[in-house]
């Protein structure tokens, strides 16, 4: 992927899962949402694996293990095994291994995920910080992670020892809806302490190194649903990426992406893996042309006119606003347009 400004979604010819050797999966808001698969999810993991695609998973959240995360995955009807499974807490333990010498403790401030992998790095858990911890890790422990946890993190970083967060993402979806994530909890300790963490995961490049190293990926595509973890790790790690609408990112938001935001490629789900991707064509002055709508953009808001699929509307829309926006996120209303695609 070019590091220049990006003003359009790009064009494929072949089937993207043709055109990428490895796919680096996000699992909450691609693959399931809630522990439940999302529509379309296995058949069109399953198609994309039989065609010759690789299929790892990439996912922020470090409360489960590798093998935990592809028995479920198995149970969902996606076969997979604990070494196509990377997670942001095996990128922190790498990170930490990397710093503080062999055997060192470390305080856990989470779940089972971060434990199993500093145990991997040859680091050794510890629960207080009475426990003379060497650093204090931080990770998302589920809604049951009691408050008490904080404090402790609190305790030990008031002492010095250096903190590390494997990820600092403030949401996460569920069958609910949105509720807070490891990000938020990275803020209480924050706000406490005044201190800052070492962070592993997307969008930072820990966690595509990792990925790159587990996976062996020559021509990797990121298949994702968050604008600043996804796509924003896939630019920082120069690689495509592919945004899905099944997660966190709408519309308007999709058309207001700074150019560390904007994906490669835009879909509804993942049947995207499936299929080439329509050329956005046009100009600003004569209008981006995607299907049968022509997107431009105006004093005040953008405009779309035509009709037909309506992916190819955003796609269209996607032009208009990111060439208007240029290196900064594009201000123009968006919400008649967007109302007429029923987005």
């Amino acid at each position: 992927m070019s590091r220049s400004v990006r003003t359009s979604p790009e064009g494929s010819g072949p089937n993207l899962s043709e055109a990428y050797d490895t796919a680096l999966l996000d699992l909450d808001g691609v693959v399931y949402a809630g522990g439940n698969a999302i529509a379309h999810a296995v058949d069109s993991l399953a198609a994309a694996r039989d065609g010759g695609m690789r299929l790892a998973y990439v996912t922020n959240n470090a409360l489960r293990t590798p093998d935990a995360v592809a028995a479920h995955l198995t149970e969902l009807g996606i076969p997979t095994g604990g070494e196509d499974v990377i997670t942001s807490a095996q990128a922190v333990a790498r990170l930490i291994a990397e710093q503080l010498p062999s055997g060192a403790r470390v305080l856990v401030i989470g779940g089972e995920g971060l434990r199993v992998a500093l145990r991997e790095r040859g680091l050794e858990p510890v629960e207080s910080a009475e426990d003379d911890p060497a650093a204090v890790v931080q990770g998302f422990g589920g809604p049951e992670l009691p408050w008490g946890r904080f404090a402790e993190a609190c305790y030990a970083i008031a002492r010095g020892v250096p903190w590390y967060a494997s990820n600092t993402d403030l949401t996460i979806p569920g069958a609910r809806g949105i509720a807070p994530g490891n990000g938020a909890a990275v803020e209480v300790v924050r706000i406490a302490t005044g201190a800052e963490p070492q962070v592993a995961g997307k969008p930072l490049p820990p966690m595509h190194r990792e990925t790159i190293l587990r996976t062996g990926a020559r021509r990797p595509l990121v298949v994702g649903d968050r604008l600043d973890t996804d796509i924003e790790g896939a630019f920082n790690g120069e690689v495509d990426s592919l945004l899905v609408l099944t997660g966190v990112t709408d519309g308007a938001q999709l058309l207001a992406a700074p150019p560390r935001h904007r994906p490669t490629y835009v879909d509804a789900d993942l049947r995207g893996l499936l299929t080439g991707q329509p050329e956005v064509t046009g100009d600003a002055e004569g209008g981006f042309r995607c299907g049968g709508w022509t997107a431009t953009s105006g004093a005040e808001r953008l405009e779309l006119d035509g009709e037909g699929a309506a992916l190819d509307g955003l796609r269209a829309l996607c032009a208009a606003a990111w060439t208007a926006g240029g290196e900064r996120g594009c201000g123009l209303d968006s919400g008649k347009a967007l109302a007429r695609l029923g987005l």
